[in-house]
């Protein structure tokens, strides 16, 4: 087991801490004003399991770790993206599919779709924009590539991903003692 911290230990722990929706919420005002300030914490467990978080959730920015559940892209066609939508779960599809989605749509023309696309991941935030929308928006009125098609499926299971790691991190810093950490 190491018994020491290196300086990647420190940058993950500080990328989970700054992606705590409880640090942002509590911090906001803060945040609006200066940079961000790191909490420290002296409980070794709770910097590792920080760290590890952190570690998991750049490694998803980076794309060089994949979440678990990427969307599938199961009908073939032109690939143009035209008309952007998004068919949540239990909603109506369109009436050339007829029925319900069993999972999120996202529907690039009147064929073809990606599925698998959980509305917390085509809502997900990130820097004031949505990135599952704006990077198919960013394609508008063009044919999606090969490494598009399967780019979008990775970018959208990190954003699931990492939406389920700031929920985790939270719950790690609340069963420590919760904010301020100590």
């Amino acid at each position: 087991m190491k018994k020491t911290f290196g300086p990647e230990d420190v940058f993950h722990y500080a990328y989970a801490v700054f992606h705590s929706p409880g640090y942002r919420a509590r911090y906001a005002e803060f945040l609006r004003m200066d940079f961000p300030r790191l909490p420290l914490t002296a409980d070794v467990p709770l910097f590792r399991k920080l760290a590890a978080h952190g570690a998991d959730i750049a490694a998803l920015h980076l794309l060089r770790k994949d979440g678990p559940d990427a969307p599938g892209f199961p009908v073939p066609g032109p690939c143009t993206v035209d008309d952007i939508r998004y068919i949540a779960p239990g909603e109506e599809l369109p009436v050339k599919a007829e029925g319900k989605a069993r999972d999120g749509r996202v529907y690039i023309n009147p064929h073809q779709y990606f599925d698998g696309v959980s509305p917390e991941a085509w809502a997900f935030p990130i820097g004031g924009y949505l990135p599952a929308q704006k990077w198919l928006k960013d394609r508008k009125g063009r044919a999606l590539s090969y490494e598009e098609q399967s780019h979008y499926p990775h970018l959208i299971a990190a954003l699931a991903e990492t939406g389920r790691l700031m929920a985790a991190i939270d719950r790690d810093i609340e069963a420590a003692g919760g904010w301020p950490m100590k």
